[in-house]
């Protein structure tokens, strides 16, 4: 019996994509739940996998665009487990049993942990040279994390260097280099496609504006050095700056609620929840995973929240629904060393704030000159829908809420 490989539904805004990697090869026999293919949509990247067990057909090539619902392979349910995988292909490899008089071997440990390979992973192998099968895993039932692999390749350094001709996905190509050669050409991926199409968008249909502050950091430096340790040991992550800044986002919403708004059409809408949307940079360009209900929030749950969706973000594994519904922004240039910068809003929401580098710089206190931790901050907003008083004073109560942290806690 043939079952059909069809392209799963993304969600209603998604109608297609790029095929862009094949994880199996053509009559390789797969098993039930096997990740087959990377699907790469203007939005997400997310990974097709096998229904059933049994041989595949492939019909559709790699970096082909293809729809919701087309037929890319099919899998012939008849073909026996036993049936001798294609050569070097770890997939297909199956539990001992007899065929006839042949016995077919066990699969290997790497091919139990290439089953439970991410694509995190998997790219990180193609950049580093490490092979996942030969490092211990941390994950469950001792899955190999991104984590491991960046630990085993010595790697924050390795993992960010350019990848490898090799390593490029096959839907962006890169043209062949030889020696002297001035460029390469590769195709651009649908989700930089939609991140250029919504960042002109933004700028063409909204009326941007953009103030600036300055917040001096000191008191929330004192507070996370005097209580980090034991926020560790309660929580078992550390006490970052985004928590506090989503706070203050939230304090500052409350205050000001046109930046809580958007437009729909002829009306003005207004939100009375707060889902904070935070920027994480990845391989395959920004994305803005949402932090919900950020005012019911402690300390702890803002940061394990947004780094929870980071790393889903940066594994490949983030969803639609983990990107929608945002009210505000916020991003954070100065992880990168930015120290000022305008940042776009991202629509339909109306304003985004711009966190920035922090750096020592001498500041008049009660008359005298002292040297403090001070940070720029942007806020960028729609100046159809937000007048520049509610814009500068959006930006003064987080300026309060970051220099007096205390604010957070009595709502003043």
């Amino acid at each position: 019996m043939a079952l059909d490989v069809k392209i799963p539904p993304m969600g209603e805004s998604i109608s297609s994509g790029v095929l862009a990697k094949w994880h199996v090869k053509n009559g390789d026999v797969v098993k039930k739940d096997q990740p087959l293919f990377e699907l790469e949509t203007d939005k997400i990247t997310s990974e097709g996998t096998a229904e059933a067990a049994g041989k595949i057909t492939l019909k559709v090539e790699a970096g082909a665009e293809v729809k919701i619902g087309q037929v890319v392979a099919s899998i012939d349910t008849a073909a026996t487990a036993a049936s001798a995988p294609t050569a070097g292909n770890t997939w297909g490899a199956t539990s001992p049993s007899r065929s006839g008089d042949r016995e077919v071997a066990a699969p290997s440990a790497s091919a139990k942990k290439s089953d439970a390979q991410s694509p995190a992973v998997r790219r990180l192998a193609a950049e580093t040279g490490v092979n996942p099968a030969s490092v211990s895993g941390s994950g469950k039932d001792g899955r190999v994390t991104k984590g491991d692999m960046l630990a085993a390749s010595d790697a924050p350094k390795s993992a960010a260097a350019p990848a490898p001709a090799s390593a490029i996905p096959q839907s962006a190509p890169r043209t062949p280099q030889s020696a002297g050669e001035r460029q390469t050409r590769r195709k651009l991926t649908p989700l930089r496609q939609r991140i250029a199409q919504r960042l002109v968008s933004a700028q063409h249909e909204a009326a941007m504006l953009t103030t600036f502050n300055e917040v001096d950091m000191s008191a929330v430096m004192a507070l996370r050095a005097k209580y980090q340790d034991e926020f560790v040991k309660k929580n078992g992550l550390k006490l970052g700056f985004m928590s506090f800044f989503v706070r203050a986002a939230v304090h500052a919403l409350k205050a000001v609620p046109s930046v809580n708004a958007q437009f729909d059409g002829d009306y003005i809408v207004e939100n009375h929840f707060y889902d904070i949307g935070v920027a994480v940079s990845t391989e395959k360009g920004l994305m803005v995973p949402v932090v919900r209900d950020c005012d019911s929030l402690d300390m702890a749950a803002i940061e394990r929240a947004i780094g929870d969706s980071a790393k889903k973000a940066r594994e490949g594994k983030i969803t639609l629904a983990d990107l929608e519904g945002g009210v505000f922004t916020i991003t954070n240039g100065g992880i990168f060393g930015s120290m000022l910068s305008t940042p776009i809003i991202n629509p339909p929401q109306s304003a985004i704030l711009g966190m920035h580098n922090i750096t020592e710089r001498p500041v008049a206190v009660n008359g005298q000159v002292v040297i403090r931790p001070m940070m720029y901050l942007a806020l960028s907003y729609d100046h159809r829908l937000i007048d520049g008083k509610e814009a500068v004073t959006f930006l003064v109560k987080v300026k309060q809420a970051i220099e007096d942290p205390a604010r957070l806690m009595l709502g003043v």
